[in-house]
């Protein structure tokens, strides 16, 4: 990412005010007047579109072109020109048209870019169990942890990537006081960036032969630093990640704990034997005091496949059931018929399976499948059949890490393909080639049960 990285503390740094100051015209001036044409609507802004989303959308895009390298402003959901110009460099980097508006294609293979390069770095927000601040950490880039009185440190085993987070208790402190400490504390810092507001500061630069970045808070006498240390041939993979902690970075949380998992929570799973073989969710059947398949009682979970997120249920002398026949080639196509049971509260308190149509979009090189548009909620672990009737694979929610304090954005829809599925029941030895073509007579509802 360039000499980037200056720009994007500024602007993470500023945040909304910024925006409205680029965006507000000077005292006096005239409104700009948009030409139309009697009888044509006028064209929509890429600006007004994003406008028009949830905010929680916005802020998921902006997270995700900030991991993917193209966004290096703060992430909030607010919508600016910055957004818009990085969605169209984003574009152009496809080989698309920079329109400024991703269209479902590129905004699936946007989030399953932005989601593997997330798991490549091992993102992850976690409390400091030390300072109880909340913040993003690549664990994977800095898999070594210590902790002491005065903070915690990660780093890299090589020592190329450093990552403090420190606590101490000052007299009268404020953020102008704060930075002039930071800026000389150790000694040889040379600072290129520096942005003090009222409630926090940002200093950036050079540290030896080291890039820093630092932000700072205080409540009370109270303070909190976070220190990000890295070498200078290493930006190009951390900057991103220093950007996605900025916005990240609460130094004095009100609610510290995880957003709490539902009590009650629904999915689809399918069932592959005859004799009680389900293949379900994993994060919908994780956690559960007691797993109910809905019309045959409880279900075991025998075995879980992490890296594709698929668990294997069992349901016991159960008569009549109906498997799914997984053989088939491998997927080619460019649309599935989705079947699953969408939650009570989708369909009012009912329980009955339905299916809708979804578009497939290959993502990398990899065996990644992006859905569009994601189902009703319920229908992760739901049954995918090709045009031709053939088994495709399983659908499942992913759900998105943001950067960002604003709410949870909506999960992603992704295919787990048919040969992952028969391979993970191949190997807890479930012999899923039999079956029929007949998915809603296959799939069942699964209840997973935590308190």
């Amino acid at each position: 990412m360039r000499p980037v990285l200056a720009a994007t503390l500024i602007v993470v740094a500023t945040g909304a005010a910024a925006q409205a100051q680029s965006t507000s015209p000077p005292a006096g001036a005239r409104a700009k007047q948009v030409a139309t044409v009697p009888g044509r609507p006028a064209v929509q802004k890429p600006a007004d579109t994003a406008n028009a989303m949830p905010q929680a959308e916005r802020q998921a895009i902006q997270s995700d072109l900030a991991w993917v390298g193209q966004y290096n402003g703060a992430i909030s959901g607010d919508v600016s020109e910055r957004m818009v110009e990085a969605i169209k460099e984003y574009q152009k980097a496809l080989g698309d048209k920079p329109t400024g508006v991703l269209n479902p294609k590129e905004r699936n293979v946007l989030a399953e870019t932005a989601r593997r390069r997330q798991d490549s770095a091992g993102w992850k927000i976690v409390t400091d169990a030390v300072s109880g601040a909340r913040l993003g950490i690549p664990t994977k880039l800095v898999p070594q942890q210590a902790s002491d009185a005065s903070g915690t440190k990660w780093s890299s085993a090589s020592g190329t990537i450093q990552i403090q987070l420190s606590r101490r208790k000052e007299a009268n402190p404020t953020t102008a006081k704060l930075a002039e400490r930071e800026k000389k504390e150790p000694a040889g810092r040379s600072v290129d960036y520096t942005v003090v507001k009222p409630d926090f500061f940002v200093l950036s630069g050079l540290q030896g032969l080291k890039k820093f970045y630092v932000r700072g808070s205080f409540q009370g006498d109270e303070v909190r630093v976070l220190t990000i240390l890295y070498d200078q041939a290493t930006e190009n993979i951390v900057e991103p990640v220093v950007i996605a902690m900025s916005s990240a970075f609460n130094p004095f949380p009100v609610n510290t704990g995880p957003p709490p998992r539902k009590t009650v929570e629904y999915g689809t799973g399918v069932i592959v034997s005859d004799d009680g073989a389900v293949v379900a969710d994993r994060q919908v059947t994780d956690g559960c005091l007691a797993i109910v398949i809905a019309g045959y009682g409880h279900a075991d979970r025998v075995a879980e496949d992490k890296d594709h997120d698929l668990s294997l249920l069992r349901i016991y002398g159960a008569p009549g059931l109906k498997p799914l026949a997984l053989a088939g080639d491998n997927f080619t196509k460019n649309s599935v018929e989705l079947t699953g049971i969408a939650d009570p509260q989708s369909q009012g308190g009912a329980n009955a399976t339905s299916s809708a149509r979804a578009s497939v979009t290959p993502v990398g090189a990899g065996s990644d499948l992006a859905l569009s548009p994601p189902p009703a909620p319920g229908f992760s672990g739901a049954a995918a059949l090709d045009a031709d009737g053939k088994f495709a694979g399983i659908a499942l929610f992913k759900p998105v890490v943001i950067a960002g304090s604003a709410s949870a954005a909506p999960p992603q829809a992704v295919l787990v393909p048919a040969d992952i599925v028969r391979e993970f029941t191949k190997s807890n030895s479930v012999n899923a080639t039999g079956g029929s073509a007949d998915a809603k007579a296959s799939v069942v509802r699964v209840i997973c049960v935590r308190k």
